[in-house]
């Protein structure tokens, strides 16, 4: 790729999900020049929060490893004049990455300027390059073009002699249909709703989904109701509802999972 400026493609390692509340513990950036030098940097950081212990089990950053070490705070202008001037890259960095480096830098005050640079999603590029439907499913696994796409008998029949055809050849797969369902979609038991809408995390359920993620059910229920009554109103499945009703009515939220 021609680059009329500086690329840092960058990658984080967080305390959570939740751009808005959770930290950085972890960047890693190199810098890619028009003349195609690189140069690469790592900050290993205190978020100043504790790191729950889901977190740490996909990372492996803990506490203990982090005390010792700098805030962001600390090193934000460092970061900063790493970054300066430079076109944003990641892997589903869009969606997450951009956005949790955007809130540490406001937190000391300072603006990444997103709107000013271009940013090159890894993950859009995958998706677009390799389509993940069903015409390109039967070509993969049956070799032949999907005659018939898009109605509903030649899709469902395809759609069976697909699976099939991906059971011969990947052994390994689970043979039961419970243990295919736990494989494909593992239950997450601090999750309620199917897009996993609210969230367990410390004994406290958050909204995980849109411009109030990571925001407490209990505080929206205090100072926006009209956020739940929404909620009750949209498309979401009816666990979601039950528990955002249950709150509006009788200020009452489920418990929460066993040891959250």
């Amino acid at each position: 790729m021609n680059l009329d400026r500086p690329l840092v493609v960058f990658d984080l390692e967080t305390t959570g999900l939740f751009p808005k509340k959770d930290r950085i513990i972890e960047l890693g950036a190199i810098k890619v020049m028009p003349d195609g030098t690189e140069e690469e940097k790592c900050w290993l950081l205190n978020p100043g929060i504790p790191i729950p212990a889901e977190s740490s089990s996909v990372h492996g950053i803990t506490d203990e490893v982090v005390k010792d070490c700098p805030t962001f705070a600390d090193r934000a202008d460092e970061i900063f004049a790493f970054f300066e001037g430079c076109d944003l890259g990641g892997f589903n960095s869009d969606r997450y990455d951009i956005p949790c480096l955007e809130e540490e830098f406001a937190r000391v005050g300072m603006n990444l300027g997103v709107s000013q640079r271009r940013c090159i999603d890894v993950q859009r590029i995958y998706h677009k390059m390799e389509p993940r439907d069903l015409t390109a499913a039967v070509r993969f696994y049956l070799g032949r073009d999907h005659a018939g796409a898009h109605g509903a008998e030649a899709d469902t029949r395809a759609t069976l002699e697909v699976l099939k055809a991906q059971l011969a050849k990947y052994p390994d797969l689970p043979k039961t249909s419970g243990e295919m369902s736990e494989y494909l979609s593992p239950r997450d038991p601090n999750a309620i709703g199917r897009n996993k809408e609210l969230l367990w995390r410390d004994g406290e359920l958050y909204v995980n989904f849109g411009k109030k993620k990571g925001t407490k059910m209990r505080d929206i229920l205090f100072r926006e109701k009209n956020f739940l009554e929404w909620m009750l109103r949209g498309d979401f499945d009816t666990e979601v509802k039950a528990v955002v009703r249950d709150l509006l009515r009788n200020g009452r939220l489920p418990r929460p999972p066993k040891g959250k």
